[in-house]
């Protein structure tokens, strides 16, 4: 059966995602990502989410607050409830000195939950993250082609958001 949704149903996304995209913006402040503003990474993240709908589109713009920000999980909680919170919490970076021990932490937290909006918004920003790393000079492309079977390995669930695997893969493929 095809449902539709009321147009106080769409407003009510859009306002859900635009309070996200508004909290984000005001927790990374002046923070960069390369030559742009932060907002251009999470709206990149938030675009490839769009047929995911509103709650991964919300999770797109809160994804690296806690991770990169003064952000607490709490704050998210407060603001967007439990299960975002939980959400954001697996797609926060586990700490560590150097990046392979951070990305190694957060592999495992990656591999062991069930969570499928995390891994949902991890494809996307990962997906995001090689597409500029296409238009850009310094070397983060081979840094994701090398981190790229450990990745997908923790990350990938069989039918789970096969369209952003599909173009992850061709990117890493040189494709």
């Amino acid at each position: 059966m095809f449902q539709t949704t009321t147009l106080r149903e769409r407003r009510s996304m859009h306002t859900n995602v635009q309070v996200a995209r508004e909290f984000a913006l005001r927790a990374h402040g002046s923070q960069q990502y390369g030559e742009h503003p932060y907002v251009y990474h999470l709206d990149a993240v938030a675009a490839l989410l769009e047929p995911f709908g509103e709650r991964a589109q919300v999770a797109a713009y809160l994804h690296d607050t806690v991770e990169d920000t003064a952000t607490t999980i709490e704050e998210i909680e407060a603001s967007f409830g439990q299960a975002m919170a939980e959400t954001v919490a697996i797609l926060t970076d586990e700490e560590g000195e150097m990046r392979s021990v951070r990305k190694a932490k957060t592999n495992a937290k990656l591999a062991a939950t069930t969570n499928t909006l995390a891994l949902t918004v991890k494809a996307a920003d990962r997906l995001a993250n090689l597409q500029e790393g296409q238009r850009d000079a310094a070397g983060k492309l081979e840094m994701y082609r090398r981190e790229h079977t450990a990745f997908r390995k923790a990350a990938y669930r069989d039918g789970l958001c096969e369209d952003l695997w599909q173009r992850i893969d061709a990117i890493i493929a040189g494709e």
